[in-house]
């Protein structure tokens, strides 16, 4: 697993994609603190880091990145973490279109295109 707090590279994510079924990389996002982790197993093992390093749980929202698609197929919003119920976020998408922007912002402002 990575922190990433500055820029990645595509061809970075595009090597990590190699190591997953169906050439995604799993990513969780603080929105808050504009960080994510990237290739991890499982998008609890990233979320941990990120709380260990001080982010808070509202805060971290689930996402596979697909480096080989257009950019409008980039980004996936599908994770078990993504399902609180006491945030309205009833499914494994993002619910909430101003979450999914800041999602999107995140994203674009760390992976070097």
């Amino acid at each position: 697993m990575k922190l990433v707090d500055k820029k990645i590279a595509l061809t970075e994510l595009k090597k990590m994609s190699l190591r997953m079924f169906g050439g995604l990389v799993k990513a969780v996002v603080d929105i808050k603190r504009e960080k994510m982790v990237v290739d991890g197993a499982m998008h609890a093992d990233e979320e941990k880091m990120l709380l260990d390093d001080g982010s808070k749980q509202d805060d971290l929202w689930g996402i596979n990145l697909y480096p080989d698609l257009s950019e409008k197929d980039f980004i996936e919003f599908d994770s078990i973490i993504n399902i609180r119920p006491r945030l309205n976020n009833l499914s494994r998408g993002v619910d909430n279109k101003k979450i999914r922007k800041k999602i999107i912002e995140v994203v674009n402002k760390l992976v070097e295109k």
